[in-house]
């Protein structure tokens, strides 16, 4: 059985950095008129970072938090297999949660720096499976 460690007690500073990134992500999301319907949907191992609903529009989001833009975008990041294991968590998301008239997307969420200088970037319907 795994113990719960509280996110404050991470020592992992790629970690902390991370989870700090899906909050603003969730955040800016919110602000801009989308709901949270879950936060690290999990299935087995695999799992998807946000679940966001505006009107009868589901968006699965990855969120790629980086310290800055220097190894390449964070988009690049997100490879095939990637893309293929938050489709079928997201397709999990769908039977247990899904509405008839809902329609499915992917989304990024990048979010660049540290500190208190962040910039978050959204991009809607970032790939199809």
């Amino acid at each position: 059985m795994r113990r719960f460690v509280p996110v404050d007690d991470w020592e992992d500073p790629r970690h902390r950095r991370g989870i700090a990134g899906e909050r603003l992500a969730l955040a800016w999301l919110t602000s801009c008129g989308w709901q949270i319907e879950a936060h690290r949907f999990r299935m087995g191992r695999h799992d998807v970072d946000l679940v966001a609903r505006r009107g009868n529009v589901v968006a699965f989001v990855e969120v790629k938090t980086r310290a800055d833009d220097s190894f390449g975008s964070p988009l690049e990041a997100i490879g095939w297999q990637k893309r293929r294991s938050i489709g079928r968590v997201a397709e999990a998301w769908r039977l247990r949660h899904g509405r008839p008239a809902d329609e499915y997307r992917f989304d990024v969420v990048t979010v660049i720096g540290s500190g208190g200088a962040w910039t978050v970037e959204h991009l809607p319907d970032a790939w199809r499976l």
